[in-house]
């Protein structure tokens, strides 16, 4: 699995492709649907029709990877359906690649310390 650090960059497609494409029509898709550049190092989330697949496509400076997952009894949950791309943070996609709603993970802002006294 893609273990996602704070530095990755992840981006979700908003629409569904189809997932019978692999490395190079993903990696097109990344170019062509998002206009970012699928070399660069950020993770791509690409998801089917049905909502229950995703591709994730990363390119690990030695080569591009592919991960593919597939729900068994449930659905991804997807932003609605409109053109274009979002980013997401490794959180939201920790929690989407588990099938859970990405959408409650909410970033705590930082906190002060509570001083010992």
């Amino acid at each position: 699995m893609i273990v996602p650090g704070s530095d990755l960059k992840i981006y979700m497609a908003t629409r569904p492709v189809d997932l019978r494409c692999g490395l190079d029509g993903l990696a097109a898709a990344v170019q062509e649907i998002l206009g970012l550049d699928p070399y660069c190092g950020s993770a791509f989330v690409f998801r089917a029709k049905r909502a229950d697949k995703i591709k994730i496509l990363v390119w690990d400076r030695t080569g591009p990877v592919l991960v593919h997952k597939r729900l068994e009894s449930s659905k991804f949950v997807w932003p609605q359906l409109r053109d274009g791309v979002m980013r997401m943070s490794p959180a939201m996609f920790a929690a989407l690649f588990e099938g859970l709603d990405w959408r409650l993970v909410r970033p705590q802002g930082p906190r002060r310390p509570q001083l010992a006294g």
